[in-house]
């Protein structure tokens, strides 16, 4: 059974930066389509960065230019560095793992198999 387990969010001041690990257990899917989530309370659950096995990523919008997805495959570790943080990225983020791509990543909530518990992030302006 795929565990994963997010780390790293906290309470920050509007332009700092945090960076969010999530760790797999008992993965070997380092070659497989991963990506990081984010949920307000009330609201759909969104995409907010994805990398594919080759390590090709994409960006939502929002975030383009001041986040940026990694993966350390020897560690079972997916990274989002997250710069210059606005009031507006207050969320729960969620990383995933979709095990039946490798490429061709969707960034579709139902296209993930496998999601970690979630770790708040509050910025304050």
């Amino acid at each position: 059974q795929v565990q994963l387990v997010e780390s790293g969010g906290g309470s920050v001041q509007a332009g700092e930066s945090l960076t969010l690990s999530c760790v797999a257990s008992e993965y070997t899917g380092s070659n497989y389509c991963m990506g990081w989530f984010r949920q307000i309370p009330g609201k759909e659950r969104d995409v907010v960065a994805i990398i594919t096995g080759g390590s090709s990523t994409g960006y939502s919008d929002s975030v383009k230019g001041r986040f940026t997805i990694s993966r350390d495959n020897a560690k079972n570790t997916l990274y989002l560095q997250m710069n210059s943080l606005k009031p507006e990225d207050t969320a729960m983020y969620y990383c995933a793992a979709d095990l039946s791509r490798r490429y061709s990543c969707r960034d579709k909530v139902s296209s993930f198999g496998y999601w970690g518990q979630g770790t708040q992030v509050t910025v304050s302006s």
